[in-house]
């Protein structure tokens, strides 16, 4: 029982498929965000889904803290980004600290006009219950609580699956299964299949506490404080004045001893000092590693989130990917399903996601062998480099305490168009967008709030308006029925009241489109339902558009 948050209840209710057997198309297992993220972007695109979970409340204590930008504009497609901004606390300032000095700092937002902060903290079990809100908003989407998936018999078409209950069992034949359920998957057991990586020899423990102090809302990460030598300390704040702090602890302590209020509290008083009261809301010990399925796609069962791919906490790359996961899923799963793209686009899945959780890894795994040296030579490179760092800039860069969540470049993922014209900037094809201030209607928004579950062509006009021939040329492109949503973006609006009502046209306000975008008049760019950029063009044309098209849906 926590202080500050009372954990609800959901209620069992009886299936009506108990002691039979049914059938059913999307079956998502796992109610935590990444699983919740799945069901509410495939029922959003107009798909009849089922959750299980064999839990009845949201996850239990903070766990999961930070949500970067990228994850932040993912939520506000499935209706949850406000929510989580109003109650979470946003930051873009970390520091890092060898004993009292600060070594090294960053700003995760050092561009003006974004309408997401670089990062924002916010308690594991407020995301879900905020993602819960909106999934029961959906009239398609079904959530089974306290039934819990105890074997499942995958095919080439399907799979089968018996879920338990209070009540008794029951049999699902399920068309597309998409398994959430965590770090411990039991439909990844249950089916004998791998998880390879490596395990960090080394304990560190998380303490949530309530306190009303006034340290700015940054990240703090510390080598050898003097509170907690030869260690390492991370401080962040969470909704509620509660502060999560992380102490290494090595690999030789005693797991359930350290969680002991005598042992934890002193900890804390030796770091915040007796002018600091504060009351220990949650604790919890834990290892970490870095792992990945060798396939996170098994014929018509596929793995998001943890059940899929493991990384240490250093640098908050946990939830951020598996949110990614679903986002780069639920669209690809869609096509197939309506009959616009072949089975085979869903393996796209796996080599864009896989390639996303190797670069998490990488980042992750040198993060953890700079702050847990696990050699004498190691922990002499880390100790010089924090030492240089103090009066030297350039050794800064070199101060590892976690590389912060990013969206990942799909730069060679097999559905991009490669660029045959020149451009500058970082949208190449595989990018995930940037984000720019637009006018629209007369009313001041955001270009991400413009794009998602669709394709969609943006076209700039800058002196002119683009010439409505082609536009309608454009807008009739078709693969297998799929066309594309064409936006013109204008320099100003004059310009904007001039291009006619032959597309949705908005405006350009402070010119930062053309900026990101490296945008001439004429320049088009295709991007994907998951705001990935496909494909871009000086001048396009309707047999290019086709071709790019068909290329990011594998027809």
């Amino acid at each position: 029982m926590l202080s500050t948050y009372r954990y609800p209840k959901f209620d069992y209710r009886r299936p009506a498929e108990i002691g039979g057997r049914a059938a059913r198309g999307i079956v998502v297992v796992g109610a935590g965000p990444v699983g919740l993220a799945a069901a509410i972007d495939l029922a959003q695109l107009g798909h009849s889904v089922l959750l299980l979970d064999d839990d009845n409340t949201v996850s239990v204590g903070s766990r999961g803290l930070c949500y970067a930008k990228r994850s932040l504009e993912i939520l506000d497609r499935l209706g949850a980004g406000q929510s989580v901004m109003e109650k979470g606390v946003s930051w873009n300032v970390g520091r890092t600290f060898n004993g009292s000095d600060e070594v090294y700092s960053f700003n995760l937002s050092p561009e003006p006009d974004h309408e997401r902060p670089g990062m924002i903290n916010l308690q594991q079990y407020y995301l879900e219950e905020f993602l819960l809100k909106r999934a029961n908003e959906l009239t398609s989407l079904e959530i089974r609580w306290q039934n819990k998936v105890v074997a499942v018999d995958a095919h080439q078409t399907g799979s089968t699956i018996t879920v338990e209950t209070v009540d008794g069992s029951y049999q699902l034949d399920v068309e597309w299964l998409i398994v959430g359920d965590g770090a411990r998957s039991g439909i990844r057991r249950l089916l004998g299949l791998d998880i390879e990586g490596r395990v960090f020899q080394d304990r560190f423990l998380i303490a949530d506490v309530v306190m009303k102090a006034d340290f700015p809302a940054e990240r703090w990460f510390w080598f050898d404080p003097p509170f907690h030598p030869n260690q390492s300390v991370l401080l962040h704040r969470e909704a509620d004045n509660v502060w999560r702090i992380d102490f290494q602890l090595g690999w030789d302590a005693d797991p359930e001893e350290e969680k002991k209020p005598e042992k934890v509290i002193p900890r804390i008083q030796a770091m915040l000092g007796e002018q600091h009261a504060f009351d220990l809301e949650w604790v919890s010990v834990y290892t970490f590693q870095c792992r990945r399925m060798k396939n996170f796609r098994h014929q018509r069962v596929f793995f998001v989130g943890d059940a899929a791919h493991q990384v240490s906490p250093f640098g908050a790359r946990g939830a951020n990917s598996g949110l990614q996961d679903a986002d780069n899923l639920a669209w690809k799963l869609t096509l197939v399903i309506n009959g616009s793209a072949p089975e085979r686009l869903l393996d796209s899945y796996h080599e864009e996601r896989s390639y996303a959780a190797d670069e998490n890894i990488m980042n992750s795994t040198r993060s953890t062998d700079f702050i847990t040296p696990k050699s004498a030579v190691s922990r002499l490179f880390r100790n010089s480099v924090l030492d240089l760092a103090r009066q030297h800039r350039f050794a800064r860069s070199l101060v590892n305490s976690g590389r912060l969540s990013v969206p990942s470049f799909l730069y060679h993922s097999s559905l991009n168009t490669p660029d045959q014209e020149q451009f500058s900037g970082k949208m190449i094809p595989g990018a995930p967008m940037d984000d720019a201030p637009i006018v629209s209607e007369g009313k001041q928004g955001w270009l991400l709030r413009h794009i998602g579950n669709a394709f969609v062509l943006l076209m700039y006009a800058e002196h002119q308006p683009i010439s409505a021939e082609l536009i309608r040329e454009l807008q009739d492109c078709r693969i297998k029925g799929l066309g594309v949503h064409l936006i013109v973006i204008a320099a100003d609006a004059k310009l904007a009241a001039a291009s006619g009502t032959q597309a949705q046209v908005i405006v350009d306000h402070k010119g930062r489109f053309k900026e990101r975008y490296d945008a001439l008049h004429g320049t088009a760019y295709l991007v994907r339902p998951d705001q990935h950029v496909a494909s871009r063009w000086r001048t396009p044309s309707p047999a290019g558009l086709i071709a790019a098209l068909a290329r990011a849906t594998c027809n």
